[in-house]
């Protein structure tokens, strides 16, 4: 894109056609491969966060911190997998660790002797957590979470914030998705702390478990205040509920989570994306007294199953990343670059008075068109959706590629000069596309 010829004094809508239009022309084999998928998928898709309109880019491969399209354009990958792709597309460690474990047999149809290890390694990294279970993902991990809460407790009521996702079956928007599974839901307001209190104050007896993101990822990463949370975790205590922590995303923003970050510890903990090395995982855990139901040495023991839980894949890939790779000092190191990142692109923004701003903490990070930074979901969505879609198109044909979300999840790939590479192509952006940004063309 020669972003010259572009012309300044255009609306939203003028803007938008044409960067679909070059989005198409630019994508004839990923348009093409999209036509061909709609013929044995629903839509094409079989993962739904990954399609928008026209049609998503097909990605055929990826090295270090690049991907490449089915087109043969090559993108610095800034988002990462949404979290889960920390390591990058091809770190070595990771690899020998995989084939290592498929040199060893791929189904061991037993306890393998790699699980304890990384199990170890895990809670050692966790504050909260004394036992810990592995499942294939975050969605199964806050399932399992909240059936616990559920068989502690004997209750039956879940509080759960508007825009919270915990997986595809714990999805919240104004109201739980349709898709749900069946528990009686209460819903509140992230970061306030007064509706909150109010809704426990009238049905905490009722109440099996609260469950909340430190910081809401895919509702745009909104981190949550100090307050709030301790709100949550003394309420929890007087009544008696299970406070869970979904640090699926966010345990990767500090060594041991956002849990120590704050200073909070939640009754369970769940885990996924990265910790697996980038296979397929989840976890969930906490105290002996809680998570001691599923030894099945109990004669009242509850049954937790699944056949690649312990899969030897995941947990290879797992030790070598959290023992190895993601240590507590690159940790530091990465979510410094991160928050780094993040004030140069306000930094950008504010120069050009935009009504742009980055929220995050560390390492991830979502743009919101609005003049500050939205404390909760509905906040978020008030900001103009159609500037983030026509910043999404833009920021491909810059080289970047992020969620249509505009979420951006560094991996341990992204060098400083990848950082500046993100920060001309949003400042070229915001001088480009200033009128539309300063809410003076419509």
């Amino acid at each position: 894109m020669n972003t010259h010829e572009t012309p300044r004094n255009v609306s939203i809508k003028s803007a938008l056609e044409d960067a679909r239009a070059r989005y198409v022309e630019r994508n004839p084999e990923s348009h093409a491969r999209h036509r061909r998928a709609t013929e044995v998928m629903p839509g094409g898709n079989t993962r739904t966060v990954l399609f928008h309109s026209p049609f998503p880019l097909a990605i055929k491969g990826g090295r270090g911190c690049h991907v490449e399209d089915a087109d043969g354009h090559d993108y610095v990958d800034y988002l990462g997998e949404y979290t889960a792709g920390l390591f990058g597309h091809s770190n070595p460690d990771i690899r020998a660790a995989i084939i290592g474990a498929l040199d060893r047999g791929i189904n061991l149809s037993g306890h393998n002797t790699v699980e304890p290890e990384f199990a170890e390694a895990v809670c050692a990294r966790v504050p909260s957590l004394e036992l810990v279970r592995f499942t294939n993902s975050g969605t199964e991990a806050n399932l399992m979470a909240v059936a616990t809460a559920c068989i502690h407790t004997g209750r039956r009521k879940v509080l759960a914030f508007r825009g919270g996702y915990h997986g595809g079956l714990l999805s919240f928007g104004e109201t739980p998705v349709a898709t749900n599974v069946p528990h009686e839901f209460l819903m509140a307001t992230y970061n306030d702390a007064a509706g909150t209190a109010a809704l426990l104050e009238e049905h905490g007896d009722a109440i099996a478990a609260i469950i909340v993101e430190p910081m809401m990822g895919a509702s745009g990463c909104i981190p949550a205040d100090g307050e709030f949370l301790k709100l949550l975790r003394e309420e929890a205590d007087r009544r008696g509920i299970v406070l869970i922590f979904d640090e699926v995303m966010t345990s990767r923003l500090s060594p041991g989570g956002l849990q120590e970050v704050h200073g909070i510890l939640p009754d369970l903990t769940t885990l996924g994306k990265y910790m697996g090395g980038g296979m397929s995982f989840g976890a969930f855990g906490g105290g002996r007294e809680l998570m001691s139901i599923y030894d099945p040495r109990r004669a009242d023991s509850i049954g937790h199953a699944g056949t690649f839980n312990n899969n030897i894949m995941t947990m290879s890939a797992g030790l070598v990343a959290m023992t190895k790779l993601y240590t507590p000092d690159v940790a530091r190191k990465l979510n410094a670059l991160g928050d780094d990142l993040r004030e140069r692109l306000n930094a950008v923004c504010r120069k050009h008075g935009a009504a742009l701003v980055f929220t995050g903490i560390g390492s991830m990070m979502t743009a919101h068109f609005a003049a500050t930074p939205p404390r909760n979901a509905g906040e978020a969505q008030q900001a103009d959706q159609s500037l983030k879609e026509l910043f999404y198109f833009e920021m491909l044909e810059r080289g970047v590629f992020m969620a249509r979300r505009a979420m951006v999840a560094l991996s341990l790939e992204i060098a400083p000069k990848d950082c500046d590479m993100l920060v001309d192509a949003v400042a070229d952006f915001v001088s480009l596309r200033k009128p539309l940004l300063s809410g003076r063309v419509h």
